[in-house]
C-alpha cells in the first residue's frame, strides 16, 4: 500500500520533465511532505484528440482517491487511493480507467511503516516510518489511473465543482530490499515507457508494468512526526540514524 508520499517539485519543472503540452492549474499546489488521501496532487495525463486540437499531454491538479464514474458520491475516493496491479484490468472500479485513462503521479518519494520487534505498553509493535525514494534523487513516476466524476447534485454541468478529477496509484509486490519494510510498493513507469503508458489508445498497457529494478530505490528511517497528517515540512524526510533495534528487526 502507498498511503502517504511527498511532493515538493515546482509544476513548471514537472511540465518540462514530462513533456507536458498544457498545464491546467488554477494555482500551483503548495509543496507537501505529507500528502494524504483526498489531497489535491499533480498528475500527468494525456487527453484524447478533439476536433479543435490533437491528443494533448496535460499536467493537472486532481484529488488522490479515484471516484469511478458510476459512484453516487465522492466519498468512495478515500478507499480508492491504490489499485493492485494483479487485478487492475478486471476490477469494476478500475478497468475502464485502466483501458484509456492512465496517468503518472509524480512524487519525491513515499512512506511506509515497519513493525519493529519493540512493543508499546499495550503490547503492540512499535511502527517505524521509512521514506523511500529514487536513489539518484530523481522524480518518482508512479503509475496511476484517473477518472472524471460528475457531481449530479450540481445541476449546471458548467458550474465550478460539477466535475471532479481523481486518481489512484497502482501497487505491486515489493522487491526484496523493500519487501522487508512492506510487502507492497507503487509501480514506477520508466521514462522510455512514459509515452506508451500515457497514450489512451495503447492496446497493451499491462505489458508496460514492471516492478522497479532492485537497487533503484533507497529507504531510510524518518521521524514519527509523519504519522500525523497535521505535520508537514521538509524535516519529515530528514533521515534518522538506523538504530541497532531497527537494523536487527530488518534482518
Amino acid at each position: 500500500m502507498c498511503g502517504r508520499y511527498a511532493s515538493s517539485r515546482d509544476p513548471l519543472d514537472l511540465a518540462d520533465e514530462f513533456g507536458v503540452d498544457e498545464t491546467y492549474l488554477a494555482a500551483p499546489l503548495p509543496a507537501s511532505y505529507n500528502v494524504a488521501p483526498t489531497d489535491e496532487v499533480y498528475a500527468v495525463l494525456e487527453r484524447p484528440a478533439k476536433p479543435d486540437r490533437p491528443q494533448q499531454r496535460q499536467l493537472r491538479a486532481v484529488h488522490w482517491g479515484l471516484v469511478p464514474s458510476w459512484a453516487k458520491d465522492a466519498s468512495i475516493g478515500s478507499r480508492m487511493i491504490n489499485a493492485r496491479m494483479e487485478t487492475v484490468a478486471e476490477k469494476p472500479s478500475f478497468r475502464k480507467a485502466f483501458a484509456s485513462r492512465r496517468c503518472i503521479v509524480p512524487a519525491d518519494g513515499y512512506y511506509e511503516w515497519y513493525a519493529t520487534s519493540q512493543t508499546t505498553a499495550k503490547g503492540k509493535p512499535v511502527k517505524q516510518p521509512f521514506f523511500i525514494r529514487p536513489r539518484d534523487g530523481g522524480v518518482l513516476a508512479m503509475a496511476g489511473l484517473y477518472e472524471i466524476w460528475r457531481d449530479r447534485s450540481i445541476e449546471d454541468a458548467e458550474a465550478p465543482g460539477a466535475w471532479r478529477w481523481t486518481c489512484t496509484v497502482i501497487t505491486t509486490t515489493a522487491e526484496d530490499d523493500l519487501g522487508r519494510i512492506h510487502d507492497r510498493m507503487p509501480l514506477m513507469v520508466e521514462p522510455d515507457r512514459w509515452d506508451d503508458w500515457l497514450d489512451p489508445t495503447h492496446p497493451a498497457a499491462l505489458t508496460l508494468l514492471e516492478p522497479a529494478a532492485p537497487g533503484r530505490l533507497e529507504a531510510y528511517p524518518v521521524s514519527a512526526l509523519v504519522s500525523n497528517v497535521r505535520n508537514n515540512g521538509p524535516e519529515l524526510i530528514e533521515p534518522l540514524p538506523l538504530t541497532p533495534a531497527i537494523e536487527e528487526s530488518l534482518l
